[in-house]
């Protein structure tokens, strides 16, 4: 929807009752309100208190420091709702439109640590360099069997077979038939919300499956990412199953990504500023990937936020571990996929799926971006296997806060007020994290030392 006139007339011919306000938080939950639809098209004034982005995934909240301040008053922020995104929410029972937020001051600034805010700060960033990058997002995430109790293990779901799913069924389309009454809903609910799977696939572990999304506007596809890993969830649900987008969930399972193909247009002539008149790659090309090199281990934080996701990122693993460049190699950080020179990319496979998609995007693009500003040098490109090599990244969560708050280059393009916030949730967490006393502990010290 374009205005609130467009907005009301598309609600009322839809018979919608209920509006869930939303907005993604810093974990990319979507938190806001829900209201009679009545009382949303008459322009009410909406607010959520700024503590809500300042959470830890546990609920807790962060000490002050290291640039981080927590406001004495909690004021409100104001919810903007962009019309473009309002949709239908297919699986409520009433009906039911959901749209996303921004969030803004009392006096109309923008928040500039709320993540849909973060990208947005770095897309005008390339704006103002007369650029404009195209994002294609690939998710990966597990079927489980519903766990009410966290003290035991994931397991692999049971399919239409009567058998629980075992692994080693990359590609395999007879593993995604064991599924396809849960895999038409979320076709379903996709269609309703004006959500665009390009393709569906089965990964190698064991009810492990793929969405890849058509390529587009970052601030869209972040969008579709928030709204898909809902419909995922309650697709699963209604089949009395759990999707979870950990990226460890099941020991000795492959861990799960968020891929990120990326490319930059110029945005007078529309044309990709990697390839050159004759096809061949540029300097940008090159300057990118090395500003990818150099500053996404700094950004390993908000590919990978918990203290799961680096038990994804191990040695001679599905996930890279390194940040090497090659061409078709899937075994080095950033891979660049056969196309023709139009369609040439930069795919980012350092991503779990836990990640928040603004952010994400935000901060792989940011590390692009300041490789073309500053012509940084990428290495020459890899052709053999290199996730068996030395690990250039961070190997846990506190060691990452700290490469994080370390790079001023990254935290000026994603802002200071977002990077201190940032840093201290996840501070906060890996606290919270070591008072957990965990099943290995138990096994091999309980007895033994």
């Amino acid at each position: 929807m374009k205005n609130w006139k467009e907005a009301s007339a598309w609600l009322e011919w839809r018979g919608i009752e209920d509006i869930e306000c939303i907005t993604p938080d810093q974990a990319g939950v979507a938190r806001g309100k829900m209201m009679p639809s009545k009382k949303f098209t008459s322009n009410t004034s909406l607010a959520l208190p700024s503590a809500v982005f300042m959470t830890t995934i546990s609920g807790g909240y962060p000490e002050d420091g290291n640039g981080f301040h927590y406001p004495e008053d909690d004021g409100d922020l104001k919810l903007l709702p962009d019309l473009s995104t309002l949709t239908v929410v297919p699986w409520e029972e009433d009906p039911t439109a959901a749209v996303i937020c921004d969030l803004v001051h009392q006096d109309g600034r923008s928040v500039e640590f709320t993540p849909r805010n973060v990208l947005k700060r770095v897309l005008a960033a390339y704006d103002e360099r007369g650029l404009k990058p195209v994002v294609a997002p690939e998710i990966e995430f597990y079927l489980v069997r519903k766990n009410p109790d966290p003290d035991y293990p994931l397991t692999p779901p049971v399919g239409r077979s009567g058998r629980p799913i075992g692994g080693g069924a990359g590609y395999s389309i007879a593993g995604v038939n064991e599924f396809d009454e849960l895999i038409d809903d979320i076709y379903h609910f996709s269609e309703r919300q004006g959500l665009e799977i390009d393709t569906l696939i089965h990964e190698e572990g064991a009810g492990q499956l793929e969405i890849n999304l058509r390529h587009g506007n970052p601030i869209e596809l972040a969008d579709q990412v928030f709204m898909f890993k809902r419909t995922i969830r309650e697709a699963a649900l209604k089949h009395e199953i759990y999707a979870t987008f950990m990226a460890k969930p099941i020991q000795g399972q492959p861990g799960s990504a968020m891929h990120i193909h990326q490319s930059v247009l110029d945005k007078k002539t529309g044309k990709n500023i990697f390839s050159a008149e004759d096809g061949s790659e540029t300097d940008a090309f090159f300057h990118f990937i090395g500003g990818m090199q150099k500053h996404v281990p700094n950004a390993l934080v908000m590919f990978a936020p918990y203290v799961n996701s680096y038990r994804r990122l191990t040695q001679a693993a599905s996930a890279p571990v390194n940040t090497k460049w090659g061409y078709d190699n899937r075994t080095t950080a950033f891979r660049v996929p056969r196309s023709d020179p139009a369609a040439r990319r930069v795919e980012n496979r350092i991503p779990s799926s836990d990640a928040n998609p603004y952010l994400a995007l935000a901060a792989s693009l940011a590390c692009g971006l300041i490789g073309i500003t500053k012509k940084e040098k990428a290495s020459a490109p890899v052709l053999t296997t290199a996730n068996e090599d030395e690990i250039d990244l961070p190997r846990n969560l506190l060691e990452a806060v700290d490469l994080f708050e370390g790079d001023k280059e990254l935290g000026a393009i994603l802002g200071k007020s977002f990077a201190a916030t940032y840093a201290a949730i996840k501070r906060a967490e890996f606290e919270t994290f070591m008072e957990v006393i965990s099943p290995w502990e138990r096994e091999y010290l309980l007895l033994n030392v």
